[in-house]
């Protein structure tokens, strides 16, 4: 009796399942053209950003060291929506209008920027003084040193935590829906709003989300394992 009230009909799992496999094409596409894109653009442009961020926060010019810790610190410290509304809800009020997934590729740069600038930072500190000394004793500038032997070697270093971040914008990227970019999860809603199944939808979507970042997972263990055999 209990089961009966809480198991779908046979007609009502029928229609369950069609609505399933008509969404299963539409949620492929948005995550093939917007989602996917969305994640390696922003993180590309995030990572350069980045490591211009983190040389400027060891470099020493004063200058240059307080403009990397007051950009980090503003956006270390406001939501990534926030950021997200200000630039494509907020700008307009001054004249500037930005397309929305330009605008999305925007905030969420920033954001990686930001973030990831802490872990090259972190990463190129941690290599050795003698790193540095042994660059110098040869003749290598600040610049040749830190160019030929310190980066490389933090780059190693900084590969992990560099994977997660990349696997936590993936998901990060369904906020983009929320500034009008028809990704996955906007697909998703779209699909919800017609048919009122937003539990089968939704669960479906995060299914999505979850192959995604598994596949992306075992990439990243594939590296890491790569990148140990020359760690000595």
């Amino acid at each position: 009796m209990y089961l009966n009230s809480i198991l779908p009909s046979p007609d009502r799992l029928t229609h369950l399942i069609d609505i399933a496999q008509s969404s299963f094409l539409p949620l492929w596409k948005g995550a093939i053209f917007y989602t996917i894109p969305l994640a390696l653009i922003t993180f590309v442009i995030g990572l350069i950003l980045a490591i211009l961020t983190a040389l400027a926060r060891i470099s020493h010019n004063r200058i240059l060291q307080w403009i990397a810790r007051i950009y980090v610190s503003a956006i270390r410290g406001t939501p990534l929506l926030v950021q997200l509304f200000i630039i494509f809800y907020g700008l307009p009020n001054i004249g500037i209008t930005l397309d929305s997934y330009v605008a999305a590729i925007i905030g969420f740069s920033l954001n990686v920027g930001a973030y990831a600038s802490e872990i090259i930072r972190g990463a190129i500190l941690s290599m050795q003084k003698g790193q540095w000394e042994a660059g110098y004793s040869i003749g290598m500038s600040y610049s040749q040193v830190l160019r030929r032997i310190i980066l490389p070697q933090a780059a190693r270093v900084s590969i992990p935590p560099l994977a997660n971040t990349f696997i936590s914008l993936v998901k990060d990227t369904s906020l983009a829906s929320l500034v009008l970019v028809t990704e996955m999860f906007r697909k998703a809603q779209e699909i919800a709003s017609t048919n009122y199944e937003f539990l089968l939808v939704y669960t479906e979507v995060a299914l999505f989300y979850w192959v995604i970042c598994f596949f992306l997972s075992i990439l990243q263990q594939y590296l890491e394992k790569r990148l140990s055999r020359y760690v000595h």
